[in-house]
């Protein structure tokens, strides 16, 4: 075996985990691929033998690929859109979906490490200087005296940051319930109620406060290609009006939850992540983009 080839079947033992670190900062699979592609190539431009500890190199490595990226999001969202709510956009988070009747003890364990759509979403509202110190220490162990030089700060600074984003995390991220049989109970009557145009029994299902976000990608026929709906009342008519969804609509796991996915034919058309807490919907996650849809992969989820 060349030292080539031994560096990259060492690069791919850490795939996974660059893979994750970038997921987690980014909410996007796409991105995260390409992040721990560019990690790649800047490690093949580097004299590997001088890397002591090559798992920290790399993640702390792709973790600054993240920031770039992540800085580069907000400097284009500060740019002026127009006053109108059509520019309002409502970020739903790429769906990692996994099959529900295949589930098993031992994948369950797995499950339990997802990160959900709800925390991806707080992320997203972070800073990307405090993304990446919460990402790295709080979700990789990261030592802050590593994360210290990417965001150009001291350790102790470095630790604030963290330190804020945790407090914004708590502060925003909803309790959710962790039993997926009583998660798959709420669905399936969620599902029932849109079949059966039963607005009540919609009403009843999801708290007063619940919020949904949705993203459809291009315009469609004038309205917003993403949009963020507030309180039960709102929520449950537009559930009903997307009722012909529910009709072939099938569960599976979202992020490591229960979730919706529309699938007729096979291609997956629409994505529903929940949030669901005491037996209600508190938070509801919509992707619906074509583009986006059309690059992620849903294994196993039509078996």
């Amino acid at each position: 075996m060349t030292g080539s080839e031994e560096l990259a079947d060492r690069f791919e033992e850490h795939r996974g985990h660059l893979k994750a670190v970038a997921y987690r900062m980014l909410g996007s699979l796409s991105e995260a691929e390409d992040a721990v592609q560019e990690a790649w190539l800047k490690l093949g431009r580097t004299d590997a033998d001088d890397i002591h500890n090559l798992g920290g190199w790399l993640t702390t490595v792709t973790g600054r690929v993240c920031l770039d990226l992540l800085r580069s999001r907000t400097a284009r969202r500060e740019q002026p859109m127009g006053d109108t709510q059509d520019t309002v956009r409502a970020f739903v988070p790429d769906p990692v979906l996994r099959p529900l009747s295949h589930l098993d003890p031992a994948e369950e364990v797995l499950q339990a490490d997802s990160v959900g759509l709800a925390l991806l979403v707080v992320l997203e509202n972070l800073a990307p200087d405090e993304r990446l110190a919460f990402v790295l220490h709080d979700m990789f162990a990261v030592p802050f005296d590593d994360i210290a030089p990417i965001v150009e700060r001291s350790p102790a600074a470095t630790r604030q940051l963290a330190s804020r984003a945790r407090r914004r995390v708590r502060g925003a991220t909803p309790s959710a319930e962790p039993d997926l049989g009583r998660q798959k109970q709420v669905l399936d009557a969620f599902l029932a109620a849109s079949r059966g145009g039963d607005f009540e029994a919609l009403l009843a299902l999801l708290h007063p406060d619940v919020v949904l976000r949705a993203d459809s990608g291009a315009l469609v026929r004038g309205t917003a290609a993403s949009k963020v709906v507030q309180g039960a009342k709102a929520v449950a008519e537009q559930a009903l009006m997307f009722a012909r969804y529910a009709q072939a609509a099938q569960l599976v796991l979202v992020n490591g939850s229960v979730g919706v996915v529309h699938m007729p034919g096979g291609r997956v058309q629409s994505v529903m992540g929940v949030t669901i807490t005491d037996g209600r919907i508190t938070g509801m996650y919509i992707l619906a983009d074509p583009e986006r849809l059309g690059r992620l992969a849903a294994p196993g989820v039509t078996e």
